[in-house]
């Protein structure tokens, strides 16, 4: 079969992927200036450029692997995974590793050292995953592989934008109900016309409108642009200081969960790619995952990549698998030539995030829709931990922004909040979250044993401090590892199990009971 080129839907899913990376590039800008006191020359000279090229490379892979399972089933509707900058470890990696070292030496280039030598080591871990993961995708229900993800869609993806659009209604809330109606309803514009196209458009020429009318709600960088060429360059001096002089080891309470996080989360992301039409091929979707987290340390990017979330929202655009070339091509050759500062001072960044509203509406929808109607209360229960994780986020940076911190501020809150049951949900949420959901799956099936594997999976887990276990610093809360580090939890775990075990017997106790009297 002859595979097309570039069809509309992949313009739309370019603008939609562009906008995530290109967010994701921003905050990288603004929270390494701002908060780690980094230069620009590295900031814009090394690691921008580095995270381009890593991009680059995770992108132009699944696109090929897309046309070739188009190619290998005659289907014409085949979508390439998303690629990019994870959100969340982006956040971890920031105020968990290179923040607290910057504010402990004062020194940029030793913080973003650490980070090259954190992320170095995360990739490989996901490189280790690979070989396992396809083994946890056909032992875990749907259900537990999709809850979790809709957690963060509907948390740290949809709720942070939706927040942001009516803070900015002027410009952001037209763009954003043009693509929910557009999108949801299915309709086709004039002319084709992309609907993210439109809505970007739209929003971009109200904010200038505005302006020019007084109104400033919108308001461009003032730094002036200068075109450069950044030449990415090897780090690999840079990248194992920390390993050298043995400092990398003891962030690995943040280094492993996040490689966990990052290989739960792509097994999910496969997962979800699967419930919409288009099953990949776990192990070598992985390895390549990992591999560009390895490009990126190696380039001077200290942020791993990963298969992104929200693989059925561009489905749902039309999206095929150029669009994914499109966005690595243009993400790349915005980095070389610095041209992020460039782009924020012609394009409000508020009127982009419709896109990705509908992004983590569509993927919080699919947990729901895509799993048996009885299974809803085990998709229901893998939400909560994403909750936690993003109420924590909120009040960690509610407080910083009041000049205190959770380190100051959690024995005042008493039994008003519950402060530390959000914090120990919220420590490594992705996994307890597809935990809770097996476990819910199995119980609704009455599968007793195969819910009680799981309980004692999140005993073990929480006694080594997996999940749940947490210590307060002046940093945050972070990861706390080590024997018997959440032993209330691991207890709790264990009790339920034996509780689910005796059910097991119970229950077949009953049927043979049942089978007698019917015999």
């Amino acid at each position: 079969m002859k595979v097309g080129g570039v069809v509309r839907g992949d313009i739309d899913g370019f603008f939609g992927l562009f906008i995530d990376n290109l967010l994701q590039l921003m905050l990288i800008a603004v929270l390494l200036e701002k908060v780690c006191g980094m230069p620009s020359d590295i900031v814009f000279g090394r690691i921008l450029p580095g995270a381009a090229l890593s991009i680059l490379f995770g992108n132009m892979f699944y696109a090929w692997q897309a046309r070739k399972l188009a190619v290998k089933t005659g289907r014409t509707d085949v979508t390439a995974l998303p690629y990019g900058i994870n959100t969340v470890s982006l956040i971890a990696y920031v105020f968990l590793i290179i923040a607290p070292i910057y504010f402990e030496t004062k020194n940029p280039t030793i913080a973003w050292q650490a980070g090259l030598f954190a992320c170095l080591a995360s990739a490989v871990l996901e490189c280790v995953g690979a070989f396992f993961g396809d083994w946890v995708r056909r032992h875990t229900p749907r259900a537990a592989l999709l809850s979790s993800l809709a957690g963060i869609a509907i948390t740290f993806i949809s709720m942070g934008f939706v927040f942001q659009i009516f803070a900015m209604p002027a410009i952001a809330l037209v763009p954003a109900l043009l693509v929910i109606i557009v999108y949801g309803g299915q309709i086709k514009l004039p002319l084709g016309l992309p609907g993210g196209f439109i809505a970007v458009a739209l929003g971009v020429a109200a904010g200038w409108i505005l302006r020019w009318f007084g109104y400033p709600y919108f308001q461009p960088l003032q730094a002036p642009y200068q075109f450069t060429i950044h030449i990415p360059k090897t780090t690999f001096s840079d990248m194992f200081v920390f390993l050298v002089n043995g400092q990398g080891w003891k962030y690995f309470s943040v280094i492993f969960p996040m490689a966990l996080f990052n290989v739960v989360g792509s097994l999910q992301n496969l997962e979800s790619a699967e419930a919409a039409g288009d099953r990949y091929d776990t192990r070598s979707s992985l390895l390549v995952n990992g591999l560009g987290s390895i490009v990126a340390a190696c380039l001077g990017n200290p942020f791993p990549t990963t298969i992104y979330i929200g693989h059925p929202g561009w489905k749902a655009m039309g999206a095929r698998w150029a669009y994914s070339i499109l966005n690595g091509g243009v993400i790349t050759m915005l980095c070389l030539i610095g041209g992020v500062n460039l782009v924020l001072k012609i394009v409000p960044i508020d009127v982009m995030i419709g896109i990705l509203l509908w992004i983590g509406l569509i993927i919080t929808a699919q947990a729901f829709q895509e799993v048996p109607r009885k299974h809803s209360v085990a998709v229901a229960i893998g939400l909560m931990p994403a909750l936690a994780a993003w109420a924590l986020l909120l009040i960690e940076t509610a407080l910083r922004k009041a000049g205190s911190s959770l380190y100051i501020a959690a024995p005042k809150f008493g039994g008003d909040l519950y402060v530390y049951g959000i914090i120990s949900l919220s420590q490594g949420f992705m996994l307890t979250g597809m935990i809770l959901s097996a476990m819910m799956v199995f119980v609704i099936e009455r599968q007793f044993l195969r819910a009680a594997l799981w309980t004692v999976t999140a005993a073990v887990l929480s006694f080594f401090g997996v999940i749940h276990a947490y210590v307060i610093t002046p940093a945050g809360a972070q990861n706390k590892f080590g024997f018997g580090a959440a032993r209330a939890f691991s207890l709790a775990y264990l009790i339920a199990s034996i509780l689910l075990v005796a059910l097991h017997y119970y229950s077949r106790g009953g049927e043979s009971e049942r089978t007698g009297i019917i015999a």
